[in-house]
């Protein structure tokens, strides 16, 4: 029976991914870098997890011959970038910049009316989260949600399942019990470890990504009800058993 649905964040239920963009050049021209991620590159970048890393990832290869005695200032200056990207994003989101994609504030609503639980797990940070859903589901947005997992309270970013099992840990469900909702080849990952049956709505960066595994890929959820999702997960439950 299903019980819960678990969502991602960026790239699945909005198209932040544009936003975020913007946000990191942002940081970069402030603190004087030289720094600019276009489309193509960021594309790339968010293969990595987790948007450090990912600053971390093109630091190195900008600068391939750092030596370890520089790495704490290194890490020093991208705790800085990053808190300037975040209060960027943040702005941007509470100004109206994101969205909530098609059909996924309808599919919530349908689910908590359901008596279904519903949950986040997601390797962005905290504030990321509450901009978004603090401007699209409004001020009590938490009490909407049994479990948040963030970038917080599991820090091993995707495709490691960590935030996943979390969530279901801190749900007391087990994965059989729940459908997640991914936009990425890292998510997909993530989630099938964890034992949970996914459903894909790719966005213009992750289109290209491999999802085989995945219990459905569709465009967005705006024709994705409850009904469906409890016939998608009820044969594939017949098929595992």
């Amino acid at each position: 029976m299903l019980k819960a649905l678990i969502f991602d964040v960026d790239g699945t239920l909005a198209d932040t991914e544009a936003v975020h963009l913007e946000a990191f050049n942002h940081a970069f021209e402030q603190e004087g870098l030289g720094w600019h991620w276009d489309t193509a590159h960021y594309t790339r970048l968010l293969e990595i997890s987790g948007g450090k890393e990912r600053m971390a990832h093109h630091w190195r290869t900008v600068n391939a011959g750092m030596k370890e005695v520089t790495a704490g200032a290194t890490q020093a200056t991208i705790n800085r970038l990053h808190e300037i990207k975040t209060a960027h994003y943040e702005n941007a989101v509470s100004n109206g910049a994101v969205r909530l994609r098609p059909g996924v504030l309808a599919l919530m609503n349908e689910a908590l009316q359901q008596g279904l639980s519903l949950a986040i797990a997601t390797t962005t940070s905290p504030v990321n989260i509450a901009a978004l859903l603090r401007a699209a589901v409004g001020p009590d947005w938490r009490s909407h949600f049994l479990a948040i997992g963030d970038a917080s309270s599991s820090p091993v970013k995707k495709p490691h399942p960590q935030v996943y099992l979390q969530v279901l840990a801190d749900m007391r469900l087990p994965a059989s019990q729940c459908l997640a909702f991914e936009d990425s080849a890292n998510g997909l990952q993530a989630a099938t470890a964890a034992g949970l049956r996914t459903i894909i709505t790719p966005n213009s960066f992750t289109a290209h990504h491999d999802f085989t595994g995945a219990l459905r890929v569709v465009p967005d959820l705006g024709a994705v009800g409850l009904a469906r999702l409890r016939e998608w997960h009820g044969e594939a439950s017949t098929l595992k058993a």
